[in-house]
């Protein structure tokens, strides 16, 4: 570790919270209906679709309509990706994507965890790239964003029948936040080197005088709703590692910069809309406190190397730079895979299956953690916010008096409902590694035996039920079992979570908001943030450590020992 790499991880976390104050307030404003610069536009959506945005929705009513429209996108996109070859825009002349595959893409998308069982490059056209995987990064963002904000409602105010409109909601999302902020940070990265071309791949010459296909496309307005809507899904297989997609360390800093300035912003939207900031700022606080531990683990595991390669003669002071790229370096690396697996992003500038096992610990347990540290767009916010009913449950436990937050009481219908959503991912991910492990045609898609194989293999099922995205590398995942249950994992992930969360929004917006009292306890200090961080590592984590101890722990066990998989 060195002091130009933790200044430039400072500099990017600065600009962060530097940008997330006023788009925070700006976020808050869209749910208000306050900006409205668009109008003529917003109003064309709504006469087409025989909206009325003033029309409150209960959360039964809002929450259908949030799965009505993610139906019909995961419709829409399927089609796309089958018929890819009758399509046009299609300069490679790509067949359509198989069945399976086809239906892993779907749902990876349209539940914004944008697993890639396949390279972009070699198997997507220009159009299923554009109107099919970036036009999914919007509207999955447009619905995390839009629940944050139903979510809360239910706090703001007492004896609420209605969480607001969820098609203006969405509308107004797309139309006043993630559409100017892409097309923004779309041209910065195309000043930047990215391409944004519709010619067809270009045959070079090398040095050496053979041939080499270089990839073009319509990349670099994708790839900043990629970062922007934490979705991940590269539009080259490789991901920010790729010379096209990350072409460089200003890029990269950019690039963590954007997967991780919303989902910080929410919190200060929340602190608005509640109408007490210091609530949104105890949330970020706790969601920063994570961010630099992990950063810390990361760069601290990777910048003493292993011992292995010590033995080999290999200079203890690079560290290990084993998957990663000399462009951006240990610094960035362990700053960028802290946030895009805390945010529940997915995009990768190195390999973690080449980490040391304890800096490859560190990104698998953020998102067991329950991907809300800072989290997705939008689900990070409502993620946080059950794991704070909980928080003042167990405080309310502890001194025995009846839990509140923000004037709402907390009672056994919200606890069990934040149960039921909390056991969601634990109960996914653990029971599909389960079966997966010991069903040979699973087995035969790991890339290593032992320990680092169990990794990978949790890891893939904790990426897509936890919708992050990443892939710890090594395991062969377009397959049909792995492609139906990593299919069936993300939308457990993304929607058996969010129906009891809106549940509880819809309980607690009933509810009479009581004042404040002498005996109410504070959630917005340094006590409840410290009880939120142990309830998250508790609860959030602690039904993972026997998984946790059988695979990276015990690969770092026995590298210590000079052994390896």
């Amino acid at each position: 570790m060195t002091l130009i790499g933790w200044a430039q991880i400072a500099l990017v976390l600065a600009a962060v919270v530097a940008a997330a104050l006023p788009l925070g307030r700006y976020i808050a404003a869209v749910a208000g209906g306050r900006i409205r610069w668009l109008r003529p536009v917003e109003a064309l959506f709504y006469r087409a679709g025989g909206i009325d945005p003033a029309a409150g929705q209960s959360w039964r009513g809002y929450a259908l309509a949030m799965l009505a429209v993610n139906a019909a996108g995961f419709l829409l996109l399927y089609a796309i990706l089958r018929l890819q070859g009758l399509l046009p825009l299609n300069p490679r002349g790509l067949e359509g994507i198989p069945p399976w595959l086809a239906f892993n893409t779907a749902v990876s998308f349209v539940s914004n965890t944008n697993w890639q069982a396949y390279s972009g490059e070699v198997a997507m056209s220009y159009l299923s790239q554009m109107a099919g995987l970036a036009v999914q990064n919007f509207l999955s963002a447009s619905t995390g964003i839009a629940l944050a904000m139903a979510v809360s409602r239910a706090f703001a105010r007492g004896g609420l029948q209605s969480l607001g409109n969820f098609w203006a909601d969405f509308t107004r999302i797309c139309l006043y936040l993630l559409l100017p902020m892409a097309v923004v940070l779309g041209l910065v990265f195309v000043a930047l080197g990215i391409p944004q071309s519709f010619a067809d791949y270009v045959q070079a010459t090398t040095l050496e005088g053979g041939t080499q296909l270089i990839p073009l496309g319509p990349a670099a307005f994708q790839i900043a709703i990629k970062h922007l809507g934490t979705n991940g899904g590269g539009f080259f297989g490789v991901n920010s590692l790729h010379p096209f997609e990350g072409p460089g360390a200003l890029v990269t800093a950019l690039q963590i910069w954007a997967q991780a300035v919303i989902p910080i912003a929410l919190c200060v939207s929340f602190g608005r809309i509640v109408g007490d900031a210091r609530q949104g700022r105890a949330l970020m606080l706790v969601m920063l406190g994570f961010i630099l531990a992990a950063t810390l683990a990361i760069y601290a595991a990777e910048a003493a190397g292993t011992p292995i390669m010590a033995a080999l003669g290999v200079d203890p002071a690079q560290g290990n730079m084993e998957g990663k790229d000399v462009r951006f370096g240990l610094a960035l690396a362990a700053l960028f895979t802290a946030t895009t697996t805390g945010a529940s992003c997915g995009a990768v500038n190195a390999m973690f299956s080449s980490f040391t096992p304890l800096g490859g610990m560190v990104p698998l347990f953020l998102i067991q953690l329950g991907e809300i540290l800072p989290g997705g767009v939008g689900s990070g916010l409502y993620g946080m916010l059950v794991f704070a009913l909980l928080a003042v449950f167990v405080a309310g436990l502890m001194v025995g008096r009846t839990p509140e937050y923000l004037g709402k009481k907390v009672q056994a219908r919200e606890i069990k409902l934040a149960m039921l959503a909390v056991l969601v991912l634990p109960a996914t991910i653990l029971g599909f590694t389960a079966v997966s492990m010991v069903l040979p045609a699973a087995v035969a898609s790991l890339a290593h035996a032992g320990p680092h194989g169990l990794t990978e293999m949790l890891y893939a099922y904790t990426s897509a039920a936890g919708n992050n995205g990443s892939a710890f590398g090594g395991l062969t995942a377009d397959t049909p079992w792995l492609n139906t249950t990593l299919g069936l994992a993300m939308l457990l992930g993304r929607f058996a979570y969010v129906v009891p969360v809106m549940a509880i929004a819809g309980s607690l917006a009933a509810k009479v908001k009581t004042p404040e009292g002498s005996g109410t306890l504070p959630t917005h200090g340094p006590l409840f943030a410290g009880l939120l961080a142990g309830v998250i590592l508790i609860l959030g984590g602690l039904q993972f450590l026997p998984s946790l101890a059988l695979g990276p722990l015990a690969e770092h066990f026995a590298m210590l020992a000079g052994k390896t998989f």
